[in-house]
């Protein structure tokens, strides 16, 4: 995978220290710890109902010192801009063509050489949608790394790791568990996410 912000040495120690300071004072309350089982995962990225969701997972994610890719849509890749985002740990994908995203995922994980955090949001969009896409979990099975509940509720300005999920194979079943885990929390614009 190419070079983030969150694997550029004195950045990563600058940013860590904005990062705490700054989700102090505004307070925000971040909790837990990436098991060591979990260096390789997908992360579920929830409720995402907002363009600051982005600049927050990133201080949260300087915060448990993670090191964190996310999927956005090709748009926001254009210049001026692609190796801003591709730095901040961005990964283009064209809506048009997401049949190979879930392939190409599964393989950047295998080759990776390092801990990576794949964050994937699995509503597909800041707008209110019916159903979760299901790339997240079908990545997770595929490259066999576990799921990750990542979460950020900005009414108790709490946000964190939740627990670790092993999809089963059964997505129904486990899709009915990890919405379950879900249901509490409000995003920023909190109308525009459900997870029924």
């Amino acid at each position: 995978m190419h070079r983030t912000i969150f694997t550029t040495p004195v950045v990563n120690t600058v940013l860590r220290a904005f990062s705490v300071t700054y989700l102090k004072l505004t307070g925000w309350t971040v909790t837990g710890n990436l098991a060591p089982e979990c260096a390789r995962s997908v992360f579920i990225a929830a409720p995402h109902t907002s363009n600051w969701d982005l600049p927050n997972t990133l201080m949260v994610a300087f915060a448990l010192r993670l090191n964190i890719y996310w999927m956005g849509k090709e748009q926001i890749f254009r210049p001026p801009f692609r190796g801003l985002m591709q730095w901040l740990g961005g990964i283009p994908v064209n809506r048009q063509q997401v049949s190979n995203v879930v392939a190409a995922s599964v393989e950047a994980i295998a080759a990776a050489d390092g801990p990576l955090q794949l964050i994937v949001p699995p509503e597909g969009t800041r707008s209110k949608v019916r159903y979760w896409k299901t790339g997240f979990y079908y990545i997770a099975l595929g490259a066999k790394v576990p799921i990750v509940m990542a979460y950020m509720d900005y009414d108790k300005k709490i946000s964190g790791l939740g627990p670790v999920f092993l999809p089963s194979g059964d997505i129904e079943a486990d899709m009915v568990k990890i919405k379950a885990f879900y249901a509490p929390f409000k995003g920023r614009n909190a109308n525009q996410f459900t997870a029924e």
